[in-house]
C-alpha cells in the first residue's frame, strides 16, 4: 500500500508533516510518497529518517496557498502538491491521498481528478467528534453548502458504511440536525429530507438538535456543509477554551497547581478525548477513491493518524462498499 501526502499542506508544513510520516512509516509499516518541493523535503528527510525505508518523494514546484480560490488555483497549478498527489491516486501510483492543505482545492481536485462514485451527486467531508457515550460523525462539515434533500441521503448512507467497516460500530444511528425534534420542525428542505430517510432501511431515528451533537444521542449526525462547518469550528473553539481556562484557574493558588498534579492523569484523558489529532483526517466521501482532509494546524499526530484512517479505507475497500450499499438503495 502506498499513501501519497502532501508535504507542502498545512501550517506548519513541510516540517511537522515530515515528522508524521516517518512516525506512521515506522509504526504501521507502510510506504509514503511525500508530494511536494523536494529541495525543502530532502533535508528534513536526511536529518530525521536516516536509511528510513517506505518513504519516496515525488516533486511538485508549486503549492496551493490557504486563501487562495479552490477552483482556480487547482486549474492554474497543475504542478502542486495538491493536484499531483490526486493524480498518484488516479493513476494507480498511490491508494490513497492525504492533505492538511487548502481544503476547497482538495474537495475540487479530488472531485475533478477522480470523479465522484457512481450514484453519487457531490462529495461530503465527515468528521469524527467525541461525544459523551463514544464518537459521532458530522456529514457534511464543508464540502457541500447547498445540497439538495437526495444528497444528504447520500450522505447518510455513506457515513453509515464509514462507521461500521471503518469505525468498526454495528447499526449506528442516524440523526437529521434540525431547528426542533419534532417531524414539522424545519424547512421544506428538511422535512422533504427526512422523508426521503424514512423510506430507507438505515437506522434513521428522526431529527436531531444542536443539544445532541455531544450528548452521544446518534451516531451520525447529517447537515449540511455550511451548518456542519460553522459546528465543527465552534467545538473546536469551545475545547481550547475549556482546557485553557482549567489550566488558569488551576495555576491561580498552590492548592490549584496541587490539585493539577493530583488531577494530571485524568486531565491527559480529557485532552486526549477532545483532541483532533487523535482521530486522524477527515475523509472526502463520494469520491471515486481514498482522499483525507487535516486540519490546517495538524501536528504530527494528526498527520500520522490521518495515514492510519486513509490505510483503513484501502484495506476495508470503502469506495466498492459504497457502490454496493448506493446500488441496492
Amino acid at each position: 500500500m502506498k499513501i501519497a501526502v502532501d508535504a507542502m499542506g498545512g501550517d506548519y508544513a513541510p516540517d511537522v508533516v515530515v515528522r508524521g510520516v516517518i512516525d506512521a512509516v515506522r509504526e504501521y509499516k507502510t510506504e509514503v510518497i511525500l508530494v511536494g518541493d523536494e529541495t525543502r523535503i530532502a533535508p528534513l528527510l536526511k536529518k530525521s529518517c536516516r536509511g528510513c525505508d517506505g518513504i519516496s518523494v515525488q516533486h511538485s514546484s508549486e503549492v496551493i496557498g490557504m486563501s487562495e480560490s479552490a477552483a482556480s488555483s487547482v486549474r492554474r497549478k497543475r504542478d502542486s502538491s495538491i493536484v499531483v498527489g490526486v493524480n498518484l491516486v488516479k493513476q494507480g501510483k498511490a491508494d490513497a491521498f492525504f492533505s492538511a492543505g487548502n481544503t476547497g482545492a482538495v474537495v475540487c481536485a479530488g472531485t475533478l481528478g477522480l470523479g465522484m462514485l457512481p450514484g453519487i451527486e457531490r462529495p461530503g467531508i465527515g468528521m469524527v467528534m467525541p461525544s459523551l457515550k463514544d464518537i459521532t460523525l458530522l456529514i457534511d462539515v464543508g464540502a457541500n453548502i447547498n445540497p439538495k434533500p437526495a444528497q444528504l441521503l447520500q450522505y447518510g448512507i455513506m457515513a453509515d458504511i464509514y462507521f461500521r467497516h471503518i469505525l468498526k460500530r454495528e447499526n449506528p444511528s442516524i440523526g437529521l440536525l434540525n431547528v426542533g425534534e419534532e417531524e414539522s420542525k424545519g424547512t421544506d428542505f428538511y422535512k422533504e429530507t427526512r422523508e426521503l430517510f424514512d423510506k430507507t432501511s438505515l437506522n434513521f431515528i428522526g431529527n436531531v438538535e444542536g443539544k445532541d451533537i455531544f450528548s452521544g444521542k446518534t451516531d451520525i449526525i447529517v447537515c449540511d456543509g455550511f451548518v456542519g462547518n460553522v459546528v465543527l469550528k465552534a467545538s473546536e473553539s469551545l475545547a481550547e477554551m475549556i482546557q485553557d481556562l482549567l489550566k488558569k484557574h488551576l495555576l491561580k493558588n498552590p492548592l490549584g497547581f496541587f490539585g493539577l498534579l493530583l488531577l494530571g492523569s485524568s486531565l491527559k484523558s480529557f485532552k486526549k478525548k477532545v483532541d483532533y489529532s487523535e482521530y486522524g483526517g477527515a475523509p472526502l466521501l463520494g469520491v471515486n477513491g481514498v482522499v483525507i482532509i487535516g486540519h490546517g494546524r495538524s501536528n504530527a499526530n494528526a498527520v500520522k493518524n490521518a495515514i492510519r484512517v486513509a490505510r483503513a479505507e484501502v484495506e476495508n475497500r470503502f469506495t466498492d462498499r459504497i457502490l454496493g450499499a448506493i446500488g441496492k438503495s
